[in-house]
């Protein structure tokens, strides 16, 4: 249990919002890869780490009402698809607002929240969520 929890906690994309750039086209990826879908053989040992910026806006979205027990804190459970500043197009949870004030096209910024934790006095996970900016 011990190594899983540091891979965890020592795994950079654990905490921050990295993708990667190509070298060759400078099309920006997240989650990051290997190997550029456009260019192929071209990006190979070309793609480069980038910090993402975590500021984006809403492509799409949805509201969950029925959730698994385990987000029974969090209901209603709003989903969407987030179009980064940088590129790339991620899903995410939107926090901290009424279903209400969430539109195609409103502004989010990345927030750093609770996710998950393995039973009352487990590892507590972490990561990216979304708020309204």
């Amino acid at each position: 249990m011990g190594e899983v929890s540091r891979f965890w906690r020592e795994s950079v994309h654990r905490y921050r919002l990295v993708g990667n750039e190509c070298g060759n086209c400078k099309r920006v990826y997240f989650p990051p890869r290997d190997v550029c879908p456009i260019c192929h053989r071209e990006s190979i040992g070309k793609m480069k780490e980038v910090s993402l910026s975590g500021n984006g806006e809403i492509e799409s979205f949805t509201v969950l009402h029925e959730v698994p027990p385990s987000f029974t804190r969090q209901r209603p459970y709003i989903m969407a698809i987030i179009k980064l500043d940088e590129g790339p197009s991620l899903t995410g949870q939107i926090v901290d607002c009424d279903p209400g004030e969430v539109e195609i096209g409103k502004r989010v910024q990345a927030v750093f929240r609770r996710i998950a934790q393995e039973g009352e006095s487990g590892i507590i996970e972490y990561g990216y969520k979304f708020a309204l900016a």
